[in-house]
């Protein structure tokens, strides 16, 4: 007769996560999760436990890991407030289409559905963030729903939740559970039509404004972007989560588009008649391109093709494989009077913004302090990018290159994700160099977590940008509502004395001097530092309403535009098509 081994239920869960190859798992102890942290004592010589200080930032940090990493994070929390607190990093995982694992507390069976201490209905809270909501109903059945949830978080690409009651996890059973993750193939992409990739060749061909539009779906495909843009002769515009695909200095790179973007990838995106529109969801995409261009879209999903905009030519791919195709397809094609006043207006845009590099005025502009972290950090520096002004700055000035890495709040944009991301980045990639860059009000809300880096040591080096205000709603409230400033002042803070009570080293800068010697203290650092930047009150640039051509706007509007915003270099894009026209006659 064989004995069978015995294991607790949520030990055996942790096995199967483990078999997954999740590193880190991310939470704040309570006491319905008992069972939980004796599993996870028992697997600590296998799988590290990061003890956040509240569920919210285990959960943006797993979402964190997952988007940087591309395999399934993992966070959990206690029955009731803890479970609770989990949502909003759920949620950012979820719109990021980002896997992730959320195991959930639940009191004792016997005293669920009662008016118990922290008792509540569990399961229906998760219902809209995830993609498979669970209860587990017997000890047994725990490692193989945890092997499930996390098949199905890869399958859709969303969080998958697990809700353990306590008794069930400390219950025995046996120890026999083979979970699925050999047996994960890798993803195979349908092959491109030869028919629509000659289709979208005759509309290039033939396009006198091509443009390509590319986002996140397209992040395996940077050295075809390039190529493709150097031999058609086409711009390349992004989203913002395609930041970083092809590097930030690329010849044909116009930047970000939007709001939080350059203004020649905003000017360029009114302009094409035909657009290859690659691997790109963002909902704003309905405001930024021409309406009546002819569109080209490659996506590897069906659901995505035609959804944000008429599409002439869908091809059913992934971006790699699809734009090899088409630059077989192709031949080199000439500059059109589009592509050589574009790159002239990207040129503009570019000594402009490089022309602030070196200000020493106080209080301290973005270009200089993102110019020092750009010829400070290496090649493989991770940044954990917060929500609201910060975004703009960072799509703007900061130059990605190599093997650098990024992530933020995408299309959820809560504050409050930088810290908690910098945890989880430097966890996965610990030999590399990690920076979290935060507003006052994104940092003062999940800051706390400066604790979690000060207890495991992490070099971090967290830069907030203190400007006394929610600038990103500032903007809105003074340019698109056009109402009184309300609710958007914030009081001034020490936050380096914050940072030093904290136990990590807190610098504050004032000065373009004191910018160049806290952030080569920070570099040389052991553990986490906080650099408490005071910034200047000045808005960014806005592309939304650019008083700067005198054909749409009053010589006085021009004027005031320009003075607010320290533009007279700059030029509107109607300028160098006048002078591409001008220079081919």
């Amino acid at each position: 007769m064989i004995v069978m081994s015995k294991i607790k239920a949520v030990t055996a869960g942790l096995k199967v996560i483990e078999a997954w190859g999740v590193k880190n798992i991310y939470g704040l102890p309570g006491g319905s999760f008992d069972d939980g942290m004796q599993a996870i004592y028992e697997r600590r010589e296998t799988l590290n436990f990061v003890q956040v200080r509240h569920e919210e930032a285990g959960a943006l940090a797993a979402a964190a890991e997952g988007k940087l990493t591309g395999k399934v994070g993992v966070t959990f929390g206690s029955a009731g407030p803890g479970a609770v607190h989990l949502l909003n990093g759920l949620y950012d995982a979820k719109h990021d289409h980002t896997p992730l694992l959320a195991i959930v507390a639940q009191v004792p069976t016997k005293r669920m559905n009662l008016d118990f201490f922290q008792a509540m209905d569990e399961e229906p809270i998760f219902d809209d963030v995830s993609v498979w909501n669970r209860t587990a109903m017997s000890a047994k059945a725990i490692p193989g729903m945890i092997d499930e949830g996390i098949r199905q978080a890869y399958k859709y690409r969303g969080v998958a939740v697990i809700t353990i009651p306590k008794d069930l996890g400390w219950t025995e059973i046996d120890d026999n559970f083979v979970p699925t993750a050999d047996n994960k193939p890798e993803v195979i992409y349908p092959t491109p039509d030869d028919a629509k990739i000659s289709a979208a060749w005759d509309l290039i061909k033939d396009a006198k404004a091509p443009l390509v539009y590319f986002g996140q779906g397209a992040k395996d495909a940077g050295a075809e972007l390039s190529e493709l843009a150097k031999k058609f002769k086409m711009p390349l515009v992004s989203s913002m989560l395609g930041k970083g695909i092809v590097p930030d200095e690329d010849d044909n790179y116009l930047g970000v588009t939007g709001r939080v973007g350059s203004k020649p990838a905003v000017e360029a995106g009114f302009s094409p008649d035909v657009v290859l529109w690659i691997g790109n969801d963002s909902p704003f995409s309905i405001f930024l391109i021409k309406h009546g261009a002819k569109v080209i879209q490659i996506d590897a999903d069906t659901e995505k093709l035609g959804k944000r905009h008429p599409v002439d030519v869908a091809i059913l791919a992934d971006a790699k494989t699809a734009l090899k195709a088409l630059i077989a397809k192709g031949s080199d094609l000439p500059e059109t009077p589009f592509y050589q006043a574009t790159m002239a207006n990207l040129k503009n845009w570019r000594d402009w913004t490089n022309s602030f590099n070196n200000d020493t005025s106080t209080p301290l502009r973005p270009e200089p302090v993102f110019d020092q972290i750009n010829k400070l950090a290496s090649d493989k520096a991770v940044y954990a990018l917060d929500v609201g002004n910060v975004d703009i700055n960072f799509t703007r000035l900061m130059k990605l290159h190599d093997d650098q890495k990024w992530t933020t709040s995408g299309q959820y944009a809560t504050m409050g994700y930088g810290v908690p991301a910098s945890i989880a980045a430097k966890f996965a990639f610990p030999e590399r160099d990690v920076y979290s860059l935060s507003g006052d009000g994104g940092f003062a809300m999940l800051g706390e977590e400066i604790l979690t880096q000060v207890k495991y040591n992490l070099h971090i080096t967290n830069i907030v940008f203190s400007n006394e205000t929610l600038g990103y709603i500032e903007a809105e409230q003074t340019d698109d509502s056009h109402q009184p400033l309300s609710g958007v002042d914030l009081i001034d803070t020490d936050w380096a004395q914050v940072a030093t009570g904290m136990g990590a080293t807190g610098i504050t800068v004032r000065t373009f001097d004191e910018l160049k010697a806290a952030l080569k203290q920070a570099q040389a650092a052991d553990g986490p530092v906080v650099i408490d930047i005071k910034s200047t009150h000045d808005m960014p640039f806005t592309t939304e309403h650019m008083d700067l051509n005198p054909a749409h706007a009053t010589k006085e509007a021009v004027a005031a535009f320009t003075a607010k915003y320290q533009a007279d270099a700059l030029k509107p894009y109607s300028y160098f098509v006048e002078q591409v026209n001008k220079n081919s006659k």
